[in-house]
């Protein structure tokens, strides 16, 4: 067992050999077939078969960072459907050319069929979404609330919580899990590298669920990142815009270290 995406636990330490594996770390063990299973500490034993081995991906937001999401996760083997905005037009012409092998469809069928769900829309759209729709879904906000895009909204500057807790309260039985935000759509094309690469860039994933960051962090591994544990939603604050790891390139043991320097601040 080890940590996932990695050859050994000392991937995550890079340059430090012998150094424990952190609490909380993600661990992948590789059954007789050789498919990977990825799981977390804490999480529940038995996750759903096909959460764990190859999900269905279903992407709400057709710009740049759900279609060139949508593009890796293609390359990468997963099954992929777009919805994007009804004043969109041609949206299956456009997605044929710019994420050739997804598909499109209407946000309600999308939900249904979709085991892991990408929220990419913009920030202000999001509680557009169909979040009563996500119940036991596993829903990655990749939102951003950045000011000087959308404008101030009073409320999320007056609420304490994170914006994705802000978002998973929308439906408290959805798995939200904070993830995919902190890189740009152009990062996320350019960046990739193999498991095992000494530069390869950490994506951080949070949430209450344990089984929910677990299935994401294994389709980061697959889309070409490292995948780093940061705990809990309320976590996600070091992601967001304004704070140290959001448009940051960072590796796993640089982005774990920061994690870990946020959490003891926030103590």
């Amino acid at each position: 067992m080890h940590l996932i995406g990695t050859p050994s636990a000392e991937r995550l330490f890079r340059g430090a050999p012998g150094m424990p594996v952190p609490a909380g770390a993600f661990t992948m063990e590789t059954a007789p077939d050789g498919r990977h299973r990825v799981g977390a500490p804490g999480g529940r034993a038995g996750m759903e078969e096909r959460v764990a081995e190859r999900p269905t991906i279903g992407i709400f937001g057709a710009g740049k960072v759900g279609t060139a999401l949508a593009r890796l996760l293609v390359d990468a083997g997963y099954e992929v459907a777009l919805t994007g905005s009804p004043r969109q037009t041609a949206l299956e012409l456009l997605v044929s050319v710019v994420a050739p092998g997804a598909r499109v469809a209407d946000g309600d069928r999308l939900a249904a069929d979709s085991d892991v769900i990408v929220v990419a829309v913009p920030f202000g759209k999001a509680p557009t979404v169909p979040w009563s729709a996500f119940d036991g879904k596993v829903v990655v906000d990749a939102t951003n609330y950045w000011p000087p895009v959308d404008g101030h909204i009073p409320d999320v500057d007056a609420d304490e919580r994170t914006t994705s807790e802000i978002h998973a309260a929308l439906n408290p039985a959805a798995r939200v899990v904070k993830s995919l935000n902190h890189l740009g759509y152009h990062d996320m094309e350019d960046d990739p590298m193999p498991s095992g690469s000494p530069l390869r860039r950490a994506i951080a994933v949070v949430g209450d669920d344990a089984d929910a960051r677990a299935a994401v962090a294994r389709i980061i591994d697959d889309l070409g990142f490292d995948p780093v544990d940061g705990g809990v939603l309320a976590n996600g604050r070091a992601l967001e815009p304004g704070h140290p790891a959001f448009g940051r390139e960072l590796s796993a043991r640089e982005l774990a270290r920061l994690l870990e320097a946020e959490r003891a601040v926030a103590a």
